[in-house]
Formats: C-alpha cells, structure tokens, sequence
C-alpha cells in the first residue's frame, strides 16, 4: 500500500467536521438531530479501518440495532399499557411498579431474541459494534426524549419508539457521513519516493 501523509492535519479536519455537524443540532427547529449519537457513529467508521468500505458494514449493522431496540421498545410500551401503572410492591422510597415490570419482561425476552438472532445476519457478526450501537443509541434517544419535538402533535404514546429510532436513524447517517467527510478534508497525498526507498532498502 502507498504511503500517504495528510495535507491537512487531522486535529484541524476534526475541528472543520465538528463545525459542519453543528447546524443540524441547532438549525433545524423541532426536527433537530441528537448530534451526540452522530459523534458515536461518526467514532464507528474510524473504529472500523476510515474507509468508505466499512460503511457497507456499518449502516446496515447499526440500522438493524436501531429496528431491534425500537421493536422492543414498542413491546415495552404496549405491555405496560395493558398491564397499568399501579405498584406492585412499595417498600420505603421506591416501589415497583407494572411499568417497571413491563420494561424488564420485553428487555430480556427481546434481547435474548435479538442477540441470538444476529447468527442469521452475518452483517451483525462482522458489524458488532455498530449493531450494539445502534441498540444504545435508539435506547438512549427515546428515555431522553431527545427527538420527541419531531413527534406530530397528539401522537400515539405507543409510537413515541418508532420516532426515536427514525431520530437514531437519521443521527446514525449524518454520523457515518462526517466519518468519511473528515477523512476526505484530510486530503491524503502520496508521500514523494516513499516506493523508491522502501525498495532500495529491501535490496
């Protein structure tokens, strides 16, 4: 492989990505993108060899993480509706409740499911981390209500997991683009007889 050295340095190229990312956390009202989950992904491409290959692996792997925990979470919502919210034991400052046990049933019945199930998507096994990062991302934009403005007024409670996984979705391709656009701006050179002397010394 050709020896390459970066025209422009990679602290520089950082700072130009972070600024590029910026007006879809700020500028776009209701419809505004958890940019800390497009950090996660934008990590991911570097984590997986910074090239435009590893998005072929990536996308699909953290798309799929994504639809998992938000089947699970649509599960959760659904159950602890049908079960109600009232305790099911208190005991001095906390209690259990219905919801609480809704949200343990559908969590360990869907990841057992979806974790076994990642032996039938090989994109799964070579994409591990974005898989799992999907899955947090998803989890975590839907408890913070990181995207719920985007929700339509008077949504059904039971969609509220479908928005946060189309938000995780949405901050998962806005992170895999700033991966590859901060390689990009590195604008990488070949290094000027790099070839020559690596042959002169294996002669």
């Amino acid at each position: 492989m050709a020896e390459t050295k970066n025209t422009i340095p990679l602290w520089l190229a950082v700072a130009i990505t972070v600024c590029v990312s910026l007006p879809f956390s700020i500028w776009l009202g209701r419809y505004a993108l958890p940019i800390w989950a497009a950090f996660i992904v934008w990590a991911e491409y570097f984590a997986l060899g910074a090239k435009p290959s590893a998005l072929k692996i990536m996308v699909p792997a953290y798309f799929l993480g994504v639809v998992a925990a938000t089947v699970i979470m649509t599960a959760y919502m659904l159950l602890a509706q049908a079960l109600g919210k009232g305790a099911i034991v208190t005991m001095g400052d906390w209690s259990f409740t219905y919801n609480d046990a809704a949200l343990f049933i559908t969590c360990f019945v869907g990841f057992c499911f979806f974790i076994y199930a990642m032996k039938w998507f090989p994109v799964t096994q070579t994409g591990t981390l974005p898989f799992f990062n999907g899955i947090s991302m998803m989890l975590a934009v839907f408890f913070t209500g990181a995207f719920i403005k985007a929700a339509p007024e008077g949504i059904d409670a039971n969609l509220l997991p479908l928005v946060a996984g189309v938000g995780a979705m949405l901050a998962g391709l806005l992170g895999a683009f700033l991966g590859w656009f901060n390689v990009v701006i590195l604008f990488p050179r070949p290094v000027k007889g790099a070839a020559e002397v690596r042959s002169t010394a294996v002669a």
